[in-house]
Formats: C-alpha cells, structure tokens, sequence
C-alpha cells in the first residue's frame, strides 16, 4: 500500500506544475525572455508588472486592438492571480485570452515592447509551461531571430508531443534551421497541422501578418513538394491512392483559406500550394476542376490576377477541354478579361486556360444564347496566346457552333449576327490566323456554303465576286450595291440591260453587265424565288442559248470561276436544265465539255455531282444527234472565244465516243474522287486500239488512234484558247501525261500556250492568276510540263528563252523551266544532251553579279544534278584548252617585256576581266568533273593532265597557286587511276612527262592538301605504270622532308604511309637491277626522312619510322637509319627514346643483325678509307666531320638499344628452347659478343669509346639469364684488364638487383658465385674493385642469405677480415660496415663469431672519424648503422665493456658538429639499445658514463637523459624497482650536476645557461621513474633524496644552496605533476623549507632563485591540499609564522609574485578559522610596521585573501576595521590607494558600504 501510494504522489508530483520546494520556487520565476536569472529571481511581481505594463501601454497606442486586454490579463488585479488557485475554467477562460493577445501580438515580435508584455505573460501566468505550444507556434516563424533561442533556454523539459523535435535545440539553445521545420511538417502531418491551424485562426480574426502568412506559405508548399516525393511509386493506381490521400489530407485547410476574402494573402500562399501539389501529383481532371472551381470561388480583386496565373498552371495539367460551368461564370464577371489574360501570357503559359475558356464560352453562346464572351474569344484568338492546333479547335467550334444554333435558343437570330460578325471578323484577318481559319475550314465537316447561306454572309477569307478592270469602277461596284442597292433593285436595274448574240463570257475582257450578274446571282441562292427571277433576265438571253453563247458562257464561267460551291453547282443545275429543253436536242454543244471535265475535277463533292449530272445530259443530247448524223448546228462555234475561229472542233462521233465510252462509266468515281476524270481522261489518250483484242464490247470501248487525236487536238485547243486559267491548268493535268497521239505530240499543240505563258510580263501574269484566285506557280509549272524530252522544237525554245531579259522578271517560271529540263535530262538522247549542256555551259558562265546571275546558277545547278556523259565532260575539258591559250597568250607588242622574271611578273599581275571569266570556267568545269564521279570516266586522265599542265602557267600569270584548281585536278585523277589498274586496255600516254608534271606541283604548291593528293596520285601510279614517276622519286621525297612530313593531321599520315608504301617498293626493285647498293641508292631517301624527324608530330613518328623500314626492308635499312638519327641528332634522351622504340618493333633476330650490322658501321668509321660510313654518315667526308666523334655517338646508342625490355624479354625466352631460332639467335649473339670485343680491343686508345664499349658489353651480358650471365662473368673477370673486370662485376651487382627473390634459379646461381665474390676481397689490391664485390655480397645476402646460412657466413668472415673491414680505405670500410649490418639481420645467431673482430673495429672507426680533423661522417653513420643492427638483432652482444665504449663515443659523437645526419644515425641507434638492451646492463653503463656525458657537452648530458627517459618507459616496473638503486645513484648526480658545474672554473657560460635546460629534462625522467614506482618503494628514496639535500656542510652555503636549488627545482615539478598524491610527502620539506626560508638572504642572486623555488613549491604544495595536510597544527604553525615573517624582505623583492600567492594558499589550506585568525593577526602587525613597503606589501596580502576567501575571510573584519581606517589616512600615496582597492574589493563581497563601520 504504502509502495502504491509513493508511486501516485511521485506521479502527481511529476504532472504538477507547482512546487513546495524554495529553490525550485526561485528557478521557476527566473524563467524570463528579458532578465538574467540571477536578477529575475530577486524581482517581485509589483516591479515586474511597472516594467511590462509599459511596454503593454506602447503596445496599445501601436495597435488599440490590445486596449481590452488591458482589462483582464494587463489589470492591476492580474498582480494578483495565481493560476494554481484558478478553477479549472477559470485557466480555460484565461488560455482564450492569452491565445488572441499571442496572435495579435505576433506581427510586433520584432519589438520590445511586445516581448515586455509577453514577459508579463511568462512571469506572471506561466504561460511557458501552461501555454507552452501556443507560445512556441507564436515565436515559431521568427526561429532565426535571438529571441527565439531565449524563449528555447526557459521552456520546460517536458515539451509537447508536436514540438518535440526541438528537444536537441533547447538543450544545446540554438536555432533550429529552416530544412528540420520543413523536414518536420513533411514527415509528421500533426505539426503541418497544428501550424495550419494557427495561421487560419490568426487570419479568421484578422490577427495575420505578412510574415505569418510567408512563414505557413513556405512551409506548407515545401512540405507538400516533399510529400509528393515521399509517396511517389511506380504503379500508377498506387500513386493515385497516395495523392488522393494527401488531397483529403490537405485539402480542408486549403479549403478554409481559399474562401478568406479579406485575407487575400493567405488565398495566394494558398495558390502557391496548389499550384506545387498538381504540378507533381497525378491528379485526375475532376479533381483539378474542383480545385480550379474552389480557386475562383473565393478570388477578391486582390488576388485575382494570382489567381488567374494558379488557373492557368491547374489547366496545363488538365485534358485540353472546356472549362467548368462555374469557372467560365466566375471568369466572365471580371471586367476586361481578355486584356487582363493578354498581359498574364506575356509571362506564363495561358493557352491551356484560354483554350478551355474559349470553347466554354462558344458553347455558352449555341446553347443558351449567351454571346458576352465571343469578344473575348476574339481576342484570344487574335493575340498571341494560344498556339495554331489550339486556334483550329477554337475556329472549328465556332463554325459547329454557327452551324447547330436552332430557333429554339436564337427566335431573333442575335446570336447567329454575332456569331458570323466574330466569323467575319477573324476569316478577314491577313495574318497567320487568317490562314488557320481556311485550313479549319476545309477540315471542318460542316457544309460552309450552307453555312454561309445560313447566316447571310460570307465566311471564307476570299471575295466571291471576281474584281472589275479598273480601281475606280472597283470601288463603285464594291461600295454601291452594299450601300444603296438591294436585290429586287439589283434585278430590275440589270433586267433592263441588254447583250449582244455574239456576246460570250468567255472573252478575254469581259463587260460591266457580268459583274452585275455575278452580284446578283450569288445573291441570289438563298431563295428559289429569285434565282428563278434571276433566270428570266434579258441580259443573260435565257430564252435563245442554245442558239446565243452568253447564257450558257456565263454559268461555264461561273462553275470554273471562284465562286463558292453551292454557286458552281447551282451553274451547273442551271445549264443542265437548260440543255434538257427540246430547242437544244439538234445543237452540238461539245464546246462545253472542257468545261464539263473542269467541273468534275472540283474539290467540292456537290460541284462534282453537279457536274456528272450535266455529262450525263450531253451524252444523251451526243448519243441523239450520232443517230441523226446531220442536221446539227454547232454551238457558239464563232463566238465563243476571242480567236474561235482557229479552234479545232471534234465530230460528233468522236464527241459521242469519249463520252459514252471514257467518261460515262466513270462517273460516280468521278463524283468520288477529285482527280479520277484526270486518270480516265489520260488513260483513254493513251491507250491503244490493239491493247485489247477479245470480247466485242471491249473493242467498242477502246478509242481508234483517229479518236484519241481528235481528242487530245480538241482539248489542247481548248486550253490554248480559253481566258481562264483554272481551265487551263484542269486541262493541262491530263494532257501532259499524254506524249503524243498518231505520230502528233503534246508539245507541238500546246507549244503556243506554253509561248503565251512565257511571254506574259509578271505583272500580267500576278493579274490573271489574282483574278481567279489560282496560285501562279502552279500554272508555272503545268505550262513547262509541256515540253517533252526529245521533241527539238519545244527543247529549243526553252534554251531560247531562259537566256531572255523578260523571264528574268519571273523567277518562279524560270526555276520551273530549269527543274523541268533536269527532269527531262535522263529521257533525252545524246544529240539532246550535248545540246543542253553546250547552252547550259554557256549560261553558268554568265556575269554573276548582273541580272543573269540566277540564270547562271540555276544553270550550274542543272549541271551539277544531271548525269553528265564522258563524251560531254571531254568536251567540257577540250574548249578549256584553247580559251586558256587565249587568256594566258600575251600581246605581241608586249612579248618583249616578258622575257624575265615569269614567276615575280606573275605575281605582281593584276588579273583581266577576261582572264577572270576564264578562271571562273574552269573552276566549274573541274568541278563538274570531280562531282561526276571520275572513276566511271578514266577516258579523262590524259585531258586532265593537259588541264594540269596548263594550270602552270596559267598560276603564273594570274599570280596565284590555284591551289584549289590544282586540287580538284589531282582528286579527280586520283580516283581515275585504279580504273586503269583493272582495265588492261586502258593506257596512259607515257610521253606526256606526267611524272615531272606531279613534281611540279609538290615542289612549288604551299598548300598541304595539294601535296597530300599529289603524293597519293604519285604513288597510285607507281603501283600503275611505274616508269612514268620512278625517275622523279627523290626530288619527291626531298621535299616531302620539308613538308608533308612536318604535318599533324591524319589524312597527311595516310597519305605519307601510302607514298612510301607505294613507291619504295619499285623504287628498291630498280636500285638493285643498278650497279650501286640499295642501301647506298637509297640513303638520300633515308636522309630526307631523318631530316624531317624533328619537325614530325612525336605521335605521328613511330608509325611512319616503322611503316618506312618495313618497306625497304628492316635487315638490311633498321641499322642504317637508326646510325643516320643518331648521327643527326646527338644522343639526347628523345633520340635514344625513340630509337630503342623503333628498334624494339621488330624480331629479336633482326634486331641482333642489326647490331652486328651497326658495330661493323663503327668500326669502318675508323678504317684508313671508310667506305659505308661515307654514304651513311658522311665520315672523313673533306676533313671536316670528326670520326671520334660520329663513332662516340654511334657506340651511345649501343647500350641503350641492348637495354630493351623487349629484347631481353625474348632473348629469356629463346634461350630456354633448343630448336632452330633460339640456335640461330645463339649464333648471333656470339657473333656480336665478338665483334664488340673486337671492336673494344682496337679502340683501347680511345679512352672515351673504350668505355663506351665496356658499358654496351654490361649491357650485352644481360642480355642472358642469370645462369649464362654468371658463366660469362666468369670468364670475363679472368681477364687481365681491371677496368673490364671492374664493369663486369658493377653488371653482375646490377643484374643482382633485378633478379627475383623468389626465383631459385637465380638464388642457386648467385650463392654459387659467393665464393668467387670473396676471393676478389682476399686477393685483390684494387680497391675499387673490392667495394664492387663487397656491395655484391652485400645484395645477394640481402636477397637469398635467409635461404642459404651458411653459404653466407663465410662471406661475412672475409667481410670482417683485415683484407676487407681491416683495410685503410673509408670507402670500403663503409661499405664493409653496411654489409656487416645487412649479414646480421640476414644471419642473427650466425653472425656471432665474426662479432669480436667486427665490433672493436666499428667502435675503433667511429672514435677515429670523430676525432679526424676532417670528419668522416659516412665512416660515423656506418659503424652506427653496424651497431643498430645489432641492438635490433643482437642486444646481448653489446653488455658489458662494449656498452661503456659505446656511450662514451656517443658523449663524443654528440660533442662533435657532424651534421644532422649523422646525430640521427647516433640518436636511432641509441634509442634502439635503451629499448633492447638488458635494463640492469643499461642502467650499469649509464651510472658509470654520467660524468663522461656531462663531461663532454650539454648535447650529450641531453641525449644521455633522452636514453635514459626511453628505458624507463619501455622497462617494466618490475625492472625499475629492481634497479632502483642505480637510478638512484644516477638522479642523485643529476641533481648535483648544478653545484659541480657552478664550482669549476673551466665550465663554459654555455653550459652554465644549458643548466635549467637540463634540469628541466632531469626532472621529467625522473618523474618516469616515479611513475613506475609505488608509494613503499619511493618514499626512501624521497627520505634519502631530502637528507643528501642537506648534507654538504652549513660552511659551504654556496654549494649547499646550489644543491636545494636543483632538488627545489625537481619538488616544484613533483608537487606541480602528482598534485594531491603527494601533498602527505611535504612532511620532508617543512624543516628544510623553514630553513631556508629563515637562513637565505634574498639579495644575493642564487638564493633570491633559491627563495623563490621554495616559495613556489610551497605554493603548489597548499593549492593540491586535499586532506587537510596543512590543517594539522603542527605543520600550519611551522609553516605560517615563518611565511609571515618574510614580509621583512620587501624592501628589496616584489613579495606579490611568489609570497603572497603562497600565504593565499596556506589561509585556502588551512581551512579553519583558528589558523585564519592567527595568521590575519601577524598579518595586521605588519599593517603597521614602519617601513612603507611591509605595509604596502601587507596590504596587498590582504586584497588577494579578501578575493580569494570572501566572507570567510572577512568575518575578521571587526578585528581589521581599525586598520584599515588608519591605513586611509597611511602617509603613502601607494598604501592610501591599494587600501582603498581593499575596501572597494570587501564592498563587493559584502555587498554594503564600509563607510559606516569606518566613521
């Protein structure tokens, strides 16, 4: 019970915001945003309430929403209340009224007056902790503001749930960065939540702020975006699920703000979010269209234009459809939409919006007759928001639009006037919407002529009636009948107008009375009334039409005119019915069937139906009058053209054959098709009589060859005659797929049309296409279409007439001419082709910058697409020839003047016009011929060698390399001439000098490109015709060293390695049918090459060298060439680099002949009369060259070509087999051994090249494995010659190094060669030659001496030995010492019976280059690095004498200035020793040399006590407990290294200043020593360190104080480091202290430093008193007493450096207010003592008592108060102002003035 009853209280108690407890009372109201705690914790509530009500009253005149809180939480009563006395809805009352005064105060956070009032808040109510999230949601969108993090320091632990995250930065009090608070609402929705709630209840009571609102905005918008991240999957439903989640999430708090009105803020931060969530969520378009509808419902004009931009970016990722009911009424009531919306889409993408608005609004005006937003469709369609596809949409709804609004919805017809004034006005339009709205027109299902009928107007961005002639009767007929004239009026007006009989519309100028009629017509097809009315007028001779033409010319016109569709159709119903009539049964009316055919290829279906229905007509009327067969008239014969009486008229058979049997049956596809009357008609002309033979009906469906040309007569006299050019050109679509008809063709008909056409000026031709609306270039091309291949008339007059003035003014008619002719091209025959080219020739050289300009290049165009022959292109190139002559050919009154100087002359020339245009045709010629592909046209290749040859010339005298003609020559040629390679019977003249022609050109052309081909033409024909271009090889190459050679590019490689790989071979075959040697024959072709090196591109270099030997051949030209670079260059590290590269590409037998060959090269160098090396390297050549050096150079290369990896690598491996290749290379590498030594032996004079020689033979010898290697060094090192023998056996250590130390070979095979090794150390004298052998011992034992012992143990016995170790020579003692060093670690145990000889003589040598004059410091480092090794491997060797010798020689080293060097082999090796040596050996030694090492410098005392500090801390404690007594013994002459130095005379001042130095390090050892020692151990020696302190004798003061000034020195480092430890060991020191202290006079200098160590110590020893050591009686009353008595020394020392910090601590240890008392007593004698100092001194003792010890201190001030008032009033100025520094410090602690207790 009682345990449950604990558990309940201590839980209410951790719930409860209330304490009983004082303090926690206290540290609960220091809580504040203002005041430190300290001072907050001594404010009551009647002061706080003074300081905030004020800021609350700023508040008030800042705001006066904050006046009422002035009654409840600000009153006077609010002083009063305690909220743990509250009820519970009294607190709930007051949690409303602290919750609005903290959102309406959140906007002022930045102010202090606001964070007073919320003070007040803190204080009073606690809101910290009753209020605490409200608070925090207040302070929150200031997180980087100072006063956040204060509001963080005074929140409770317990923060709650939504605001734990900021645990971390309360406890450390930083701000919390911006990411952890959108990190924290991305992750956990409650605090999205909670923050989303305050900022709307902030903004529902109008309490918002501009940066509540940025705050909650930017949050909520990056929390969403990470949201949507977080949530995102691959499966689209799952993703679906998420963002529909997060909308149900999100969406009520968006809800709620987007219907604010008065916070429009709010509703644009709200925007923000929408905007990121649809943007990267999946939403579905009811969900967008709800959130699209919740955007509009609450936009104030505030927010309006946001809210547009919001809408705009939800439609982007909305279906492009029309905009919801609500949001297109939401839309409409914004006044100037469209402008508003323009201006939005100059920054964003509106067309989404526009276009669903638009359609909306159209849909609005058909369904429910609201046309308010047509002008806003206008104008979106007008400006530049929405793009063609999204306009086309818009356009076409509006024509459905236009098309589906009924009665029902428009009784008025108001919204068809506005829908077709809208219509109107965007079809009238001439820019690119304009365009769009015809192509929706045509895309449209709709029937536009209905339409247009429908709404009384015209839609269509085309006029419907055809211009008049004349501007002024223009103006009258467009404005008259609009203005005043309507229809009935229109009819009687024109019903009394008269016409001719012989009138026809189809005339070339037609009357006034058609344009009436067209007007009147057209306006007449909405009603059938008037269109019969229209029929039965007088001018159009109705009655008499099928005697009269202008009834029946007038619909033709019409129906082939551009007029609308239901016009045209109209046309042709009325000219049906006409014809049905009885008075037109016995008339032939084949006039009209062109006009008939015409109508069938209409594009409306309704016009072509129309049109069947006519055809039907005449075939009946022609199928009556072929029964009659006579009787008939024919119609309008005379009269139905300008010019009818030249038209060609058919039979009627032949009129009742085309159409019973072509077109009839074809109809209905007619009807269906647009072009399929063009296919039957084509068909039908084409085909022939005899094509089908079988069944009768098929033959009375076939047409005679009769037939077809009567037809095709008719019909191209038809188009030739008729004005209009639509005829013309429906005409023309069948006929020119026809050629001809009974040996008539096409062209010879039409040819005058096409004349006509062509000879039309543009304006004529602009005009008549303009007035029936047809497009220009397509009549262009229907009329030169005309003309057909070989038909010579119409070729002629095409050539004619595009070198003609006029057609320069129709580009388009002269482009189609051209493009006609090119087509034309591959049909032509070759008389026809020659033809064309010679004229097209003729145009593309006309002047460029003329008028003629396009003719020419259309032209050169033509010439360059077709297919020009050989036959053609030989003619090209042959009337080159004799117009070059002519422009190159000079005067003849000038061929004097230019005898000389061609090529300066040339240069300075400035060319003719004349020789201009020569150039210019040559140019395009050439050209011509590389475009035709040359190699189908290798006929060429001798013309184009004449066209080079000219060339020549021709460059010198217009003063330019034509280096492009020169181009275009040799790639044409180069292409030809692998045709003649294949082609036996194709020849190529050898007696046109083509060879010097090519050197020509390389030699004198600058231009890389032209060398580049010349070469590769060079070498294609060498492989060709060899004999043409042999003789001219080596001027070629000579150049190619200065030109092509130095280029970096790929194509100059290629062309390089083809030269070579071309050429050379012939070149090579030639030499050796000669009488020289190829190798001599050819060595100006290898000079060049080499010549060039240097200027090659080092990456190109390898691979043209390698391709270039290979070539000639690498056994007999490798050497050559490289002695020839050698020679050239020197023997620079880049030359011998590259030659080893070239050298190693090849096999190891041509590289090995190669050598061979090399070193009888060098050796014929020096011959009496060199013979190959002349040719070669010009040696001997006139005295000038010097063989010496040409042979130095040549013997360089050797060795750096033997040292191939390569080489070696191969070599290794053929000597591991026996079959044929490796006994070959066997025999060359014999061969070549003895040629080099041969070479060697006779150049023994040659000091420089004998060396040279010896390094080629190391070289060679490693050529070989180990095993070989070691045979040859054997036998070799028998040779008498010690230079010889020295390099072989320097190979050998080489050879060491490289070897594997795996390898069992080479460990087997160099073991072996031990012995010999030390034979040559025993027996040689030279001693060069036994350091050699030493480093080679040295580097096989390092290597193989762990595998073989014993093998290696006798090497080190001779290496130990007088002959080796034993010898005078430093360099071979040194390398003797580090081979010894080597053997031990190799040998350890093994080594031990060479070591009493070795060692002596290693200390005997370091001694010796310690005491040369000259040190010898490799000698010095040697023997250490010997000793090291031992130390390491062998420590139990160095005990004993050999230890003392060694520290004695160290003391010695370390005394001597070797270098650093040198003391860190001394130091490496020492440290070593302390390591590993025994410590009771060590520490024996170290006894016994510390006088030696003090002895010989401060640098060796410092090293003896760095290998002193390393043992001690690498020995155990065992081991130093154990040999304590000698450590000891050695600190005890440490401490009285002081008084020894100071009482000699001879020491140095030096070392007297090194002193504390060393005494400082003498101490840190010792200490290391403590350290492993324990207390029973040390306390002795603490005993007996104290007693042989003082034990020198009292008369000595000087030395005894020296003595205690060393011991001082280590206590006050003993104190200082164990601190509390051995504060119980200060009972040793009291009695001596206290001596010391009564005895010393402070004025001399040493035991002034004496005193003050002791008083230092003594100050450690009380500051690290943690038992109450100084508290006992005894020890305070022997120590305070004597301190106190110091203050006698103040006249001559500062006492507040080291007495007064030491009575401080004392009074601090002591602790007891008996001692204190006692000690202030002695202390306030001396306040008035006579001598100023001891009180000023006394004085200051106490200030540092008074702040070290406060109150406790001055609980003596009673006793002190009488002093201190005479000390105001003390004599001295010093004691007067540090009293009053006294009395201002006990102030401070006490808190209250003295003045008082001073009166």
């Amino acid at each position: 019970m009682t345990t449950a009853l604990s558990a309940q209280l201590a839980q209410i108690a951790a719930n409860s915001k209330s304490t009983l407890d004082v303090k926690a009372q206290k540290a609960a109201h220091s809580k504040s945003l203002i005041f430190e705690p300290r001072v907050a914790a001594s404010q009551n509530f009647q002061t706080l309430y003074g300081i905030c009500h004020q800021g609350y009253e700023e508040l008030c005149q800042l705001d006066t929403r904050f006046i009422p809180f002035g009654r409840t939480i600000f009153s006077e009563q609010s002083q009063d209340e305690d909220r743990s006395q509250m009820t519970a809805a009294e607190n709930a009352e007051l949690d409303q009224k602290i919750e609005a005064f903290l959102r309406l105060a959140g906007a002022r956070l930045r102010l202090m007056p606001t964070i007073k009032a919320i003070e007040w808040l803190i204080r009073r109510f606690r809101i910290h902790e009753y209020n605490t999230a409200i608070l925090i949601s207040t302070f929150l969108p200031y997180h980087t503001i100072p006063a956040f993090v204060t509001l963080l320091s005074i929140l409770p632990r317990d923060l709650p749930q939504v605001y734990k995250f900021l645990d971390p930065y309360v406890r450390s009090l930083t701000q919390p960065p911006r990411s952890v608070l959108v990190h924290q609402a991305t992750h956990h929705s409650d605090f999205l939540a909670t923050i989303s709630t305050y900022t709307l209840d902030a903004c529902k009571a109008l309490q918002h702020y501009p940066a509540l609102i940025s705050f909650w905005g930017g949050i909520m918008t990056e929390a969403v975006n990470g949201m949507l991240d977080s949530m995102r999957s691959g499966r689209r439903s799952i993703q679906r699920s998420n963002d529909q989640t997060l909308l149900h999430q999100i969406g009520p708090t968006l809800s709620d703000a987007l219907v604010m009105h008065k916070v429009p803020s709010l509703q644009i931060a709200s925007y923000m979010v929408i905007s990121v969530f649809v943007a990267k969520g999946d939403l579905d378009d009811a969900a967008i269209s709800a959130l699209m509808e919740q955007v509009v419902s609450g936009w104030t004009t505030e927010s309006l234009r946001p809210g547009l931009v919001c809408l705009s970016i939800l439609a982007q990722y909305r279906s492009a459809k029309q905009m919801s009911g609500k949001v297109t009424r939401a839309l409409l009531k914004i006044p100037n939409l469209a402008s508003l919306l323009s201006d939005i889409g100059r920054e964003h993408n509106i067309g989404k919006l526009a276009n669903g608005l638009c359609l909306a609004l159209v849909e609005r005006a058909h369904k429910k007759g609201d046309t308010r937003g047509l002008p806003v469709v206008e104008s979106m369609l007008v400006g530049s928001v929405l793009n063609d596809q999204q306009i086309a949409v818009v356009f076409k709804s509006l024509l459905l639009a236009a098309h589906k609004v009924d009665e029902k919805v428009d009784p008025q017809g108001q919204v068809r006037k506005a829908l077709a004034a809208a219509i109107i006005k965007l079809s009238q339009l001439d820019t690119e919407v304009g365009k769009i709205f015809s192509k929706a027109i045509n895309e449209t299902d709709v029937d536009v002529d209905a339409l247009e009928l429908r709404l009384g107007t015209d839609i269509r961005p085309k006029l419907l009636v055809a211009e008049p002639q004349e501007d002024v009767a223009m103006v009258d007929n467009e404005t008259a009948p609009a203005a005043v004239e309507d229809l009935q009026s229109a009819l009687r007006r024109v019903g009394t107008s008269s016409t001719s009989p012989s009138d026809s519309c189809l005339r070339t100028v037609t009357s006034d009375i058609f344009t009436d009629l067209c007007f009147i017509f057209v306006s007449s097809l909405a009603e059938p009334e008037n269109l019969k009315a229209f029929d039965q007028l007088a001018p159009l001779q109705h009655s008499s039409a099928s005697e009269t033409p202008f009834y029946l010319t007038f619909l033709m016109r019409i129906w082939c005119g551009p007029y609308p569709a239901l016009a045209r159709a109209a046309a042709l119903d009325m000219a049906k019915r006409r014809l049905k009539d009885n008075d037109c049964k016995g008339v032939d009316f084949q006039a009209i069937l062109p006009y008939g055919f015409a109508a069938l290829n209409d594009p409306s279906k309704r016009v072509r139906r129309a049109a069947a229905d006519l055809v039907a007509v005449l075939e009946n009327l022609f199928h009556e009058l072929d029964k009659k067969s006579e009787n008939y008239s024919r119609w309008a014969s005379d009269h139905i053209y300008d010019n009818a009486g030249s038209l060609v008229w058919m039979t009627i058979d032949n009129c009742h054959k085309l159409l019973r049997n072509v077109v009839t049956p074809s109809l209905e596809e007619c009807v269906l098709n647009t072009d399929y009357v063009v296919e039957v008609l084509q068909s039908a002309l084409n085909s022939s009589s005899k094509s089908s033979a079988g069944e009768e009906k098929d033959k009375k469906s076939h047409l005679s060859h009769g037939t077809r040309r009567s037809i095709l007569t008719f019909l191209a006299s038809n188009a030739i005659h008729t004005p209009l050019v639509s005829l013309k050109i429906r005409l023309l679509a069948p006929l020119n797929q026809v050629k001809g008809v009974s040996g008539i063709t096409r062209t010879q008909l039409l040819l005058p049309l096409l004349k006509w056409w062509s000879a039309l000026s543009s304006d004529d031709a602009t005009r008549i296409c303009a007035q029936e609306n047809v497009e220009e270039s397509l009549l262009d091309q229907s009329t030169v279409e005309i003309a057909l291949p070989n038909d010579k008339d119409g070729l002629e007059f095409l050539l004619d007439i595009i070198g003609t003035q006029q057609l320069l003014t129709r580009p388009n008619l002269l482009h189609a001419i051209f493009s006609r002719i090119q087509t034309l091209w591959p049909s032509m025959k070759t008389e026809a082709r020659h033809m064309v080219a010679r004229r097209m020739l003729e145009l593309s050289q006309k002047d460029l910058s003329g008028d003629g300009g396009m003719i020419s290049s259309e032209a050169a165009n033509l010439l360059r697409n077709v297919e020009l022959t050989t036959d053609i292109l030989l003619f090209f190139l042959e009337s080159l020839q004799p117009a070059v002559k002519m422009a190159i050919e000079p005067p003849s009154g000038k061929r004097r003047r230019t005898s000389s100087s061609e090529a300066h002359r040339g240069l300075g020339t400035q060319p003719t016009p004349e020789l201009s245009a020569m150039l210019r045709q040559v140019t395009f010629v050439l050209q011509l011929v590389e475009g035709s592909d040359p190699e189908k046209h290798p006929e060429l290749l001798n013309a184009l060698f004449n066209a080079l040859s000219e060339l020549q010339h021709f460059r010198v005298l217009v003063g330019s390399e034509l280096g492009y003609l020169q181009n275009l020559i040799l790639r044409s040629l180069l292409a030809m001439v692998p045709a003649y390679k294949n082609n036996q019977s194709l020849k190529i003249d050898s007696t046109g000098g083509h060879g010097d022609l090519l050197v020509n050109c390389i030699q004198k052309s600058s231009s890389p490109s032209v060398q580049n081909t010349a070469l590769l033409l060079v070498a294609s024909l060498a492989n060709v015709a060899p004999d043409l271009v042999l003789n001219s090889v080596m001027p070629i190459f000579t150049h190619m060293g200065g030109s092509v050679l130095r280029q970096s590019d790929d194509y100059s490689a290629h062309v390089i390695n083809q030269t070579v790989k071309e050429v050379v071979p012939p070149l090579i075959q030639s030499l050796r049918k000669g009488k020289i040697s190829p190798l001599a024959g050819a060595s100006e072709l290898l000079l060049s090459f080499v010549t060039a090196y240097e200027h090659i591109p080092s990456h190109r270099r390898l691979g043209l060298f390698v391709s270039l030997v290979e070539t000639l051949g690498a056994e007999e030209f490798l050497f050559a060439l490289l002695a020839m670079l050698t020679n050239m260059y020197g023997t620079t590290d880049q030359v011998l680099s590259f030659a080893t590269e070239l050298f190693s590409y090849f096999t190891v037998e041509i590289q090995l002949q190669s050598l061979i060959k090399l070193l009888g090269l060098i050796g014929d160098i020096f011959q009496p009369r060199p013979s190959l090396s002349t040719v070669l390297l010009g040696a001997n050549e006139q005295g000038e060259r010097d063989p010496q050096k040409i042979g130095f150079r040549q013997l360089s290369l050797i060795p750096h070509l033997l040292s191939s990896r390569k080489l070696t690598t191969q070599i290794a491996k053929l000597t591991e087999r026996d079959d044929m290749e490796a006994s070959k290379v066997r025999e060359l590498y014999s061969t070549l051994l003895e040629d080099l030594l041969v070479l060697a032996d006779s150049l023994k004079q040659h000091k420089n090249l004998y060396n040279r020689c010896g390094d080629a033979l190391s070289k060679l010898l490693n050529l070989l494995s180990i095993g070989e290697f070691i045979k040859a060094v054997e036998t070799l090192l028998d040779r008498p010659d010690i230079v010889l023998r020295r390099k072989v056996l320097r190979a050998v250590e080489v050879r060491i190094d490289e070897e594997s130390q795996g390898d069992a070979n080479s460990r087997a095979a160099l073991l072996a060669f031990l012995p010999n090794l030390t034979a040559i150390i025993r027996t040689s004298d030279d001693m060069a030659y036994k350091h050699i052998a030493v480093g080679c011992v040295d580097k096989i034992s390092e290597k193989y001496g762990k595998k073989d012992p014993e093998a290696v143990t006798a090497a080190a016995s001779t290496i130990a030995s007088n002959q080796c170790l034993g010898q005078d020579d430093d360099q071979l003692r040194v390398m003797a010492l580090l081979c010894l060093a080597s053997l031990v670690d190799v040998l350890q145990d093994g080594i031990v019976p060479v070591l009493p000889s070795a060692i002596p003589k290693a200390l005997s040598y370091i001694a010796e280059s310690i005491n040369n004059e000259t040190p010898r410091v490799e000698l010095h480092n040697a023997g250490y690095a010997f000793i090291a090794a031992l130390a390491q491997h062998l420590p139990y060797m160095l005990s004993g004498s050999y230890l003392g010798q060694l520290l004695v020689v160290s003391s010695a080293s370390a005394s001597s200035s070797l270098g650093k060097e040198a003391n860190d082999a001394r130091l490496q090796s020492l440290r070593l020793l302390a390591k590993q040596i025994d410590a009771k050996t060590l520490f024996s030694a170290l006894e016994q040399n510390w006088v030696t090492a003090t002895d010989s410098s401060p640098t060796a005392t410092r090293e003896y006590l760095d290998i002193l500090g390393i043992a001690l801390d690498k020995h155990s404690k065992t081991d130093i407990s154990k040999n304590v007594a000698a450590l000891s013994a050695i600190f005890l002459n440490a401490f009285d290294l002081r008084r020894l130095k100071c009482s000699k005379d001879d020491v140095s001042e030096g070392f007297i200043r090194q002193i504390p130095r060393i005494e400082q390090a003498i101490n840190d050892v010792a200490l290391k020593m403590i350290y492993k020692l324990n207390d029973a151990a040390f306390r002795p020696i603490f005993s007996q360190l104290m007693e042989w302190a003082v034990s020198l004798p009292r008369k000595d003061a000087e030395s005894r104080n020296l003595r205690l000034l060393s011991i001082y020195s280590f206590l006050l480092s003993f104190f200082s480091s164990l601190k509390s430890i051995v504060t119980s060991y200060a009972s040793y020191i009291i009695d001596s202290a206290v001596d010391i202290l009564c005895t010393v006079n402070p004025k001399r200098s040493v035991e002034q430093e004496l005193w003050e160590k002791v008083l230092d110590t003594l100050t450690k020893c009380f500051e690290h008193d943690q038992d109450d050591f100084w508290q006992a009686p005894a020890h305070f009353s022997a120590m305070a007493p004597v301190l106190v008595s110091q203050f006698s020394h103040a006249s001559s020392i500062d006492l507040t450096k080291d007495l007064i910090p030491a009575i401080v601590e004392l009074a601090a240890a002591a602790d007891s207010q008996e001692h204190q008392k006692e000690l202030n007593s002695s202390l306030l004698k001396h306040l008035r003592s006579e001598q100023t100092s001891v009180r000023l001194a006394a004085v200051k003792c106490e200030q540092a008592l008074t702040n070290r010890l406060g109150e406790e201190w001055l609980s003596m001030l009673p006793e002190m108060l009488p002093y201190i008032s005479e000390l105001q009033d003390d004599d001295d100025e010093d004691v007067e102002r540090e009293t009053h520094r006294w009395i201002v410090g006990i102030e401070g602690v006490l808190g209250e003035s003295l003045d008082s207790m001073l009166q």
